[in-house]
This record gives structure tokens, sequence and C-alpha cells, in this order.
């Protein structure tokens, strides 16, 4: 089982990037997949996540406005369109098979971790002029 992100790389200040987080290998399906981004010096944190059942969608507030996050159910993929980029975005981005929950409470993204979750590699993001 296996999620493998792609499609990062550098941007200027308000440009545009889409990330892909390709999924195979599952057989039990997992709740969502997740997005995640952790910066130099700072904790990993949550961005967005899409559920498989009825791709219902969530995100961080401060990318609410900004990114969107989108699946294709023939190629196992799931996108984040990332738009108005700034500096504040530059982080590696990891996407996740989440096997718990994912979602926005009293606004705010939230997400359990579960053994089972699996991770991938993280592609970089970088936005500079």
């Amino acid at each position: 089982v296996q999620v493998v992100e792609s499609g990062g790389g550098l941007v200027q200040p308000g440009g545009s990037l889409r990330i892909s987080c390709a999924a195979s290998g599952f057989t039990d399906q997992p709740r969502a997949i997740g997005w995640f981004r952790q910066a130099p010096g700072k904790q990993r944190e949550g961005i967005s996540c899409i559920h498989y059942e009825d791709e219902s969608t969530y995100y961080l507030d401060s990318v609410k406005d900004r990114f969107a996050v989108s699946r294709d159910n023939g190629k196992n993929t799931v996108y984040l369109q990332m738009n108005s980029l700034k500096p504040e975005d530059t982080a590696v981005y990891y996407c996740a098979a989440i096997f718990g929950t994912c979602g926005e409470y009293d606004g705010t993204f939230f997400y359990t971790v579960t053994p089972y979750d699996t991770w991938g590699q993280g592609t970089q993001v970088t936005v500079s002029p």
C-alpha cells in the first residue's frame, strides 16, 4: 500500500500549483485522503482532506479560500489545487490515507491519527520571487 505525492516545485507569490496524491494497493478503503505540510522549523499541520464516502472537503482556515482538494476516482488520485500562493505556504507537502477521520470543528481543521494511516514521502513547494 502506498501514497505518492507529485507536482511540487518553485512558484512565484500569487501563482498557482497543483500537486497530486496517487493511492494504490489498499484492500480496505481509507476514510479520507488528507493533505499536510511542514515548513522548516515548524510542526506538521493538517491543511485539507476529502472523504471517500461523500467527497466532503475540509480546510484549514488559512488556506480555505485559496486551496481546493478534489478526487479523480478513475485514477485513484487526489489533487490539491493551490492558488494565490504566499511565501508562508513554502513547505514540504504530504498526503496521507487516513483511516480515522478528519473535518472542521468550530473553525478548526482536525484529524485523528491511527496506526493504519499511510503517508507519502512528500513534495517540496517553494513560493519565492
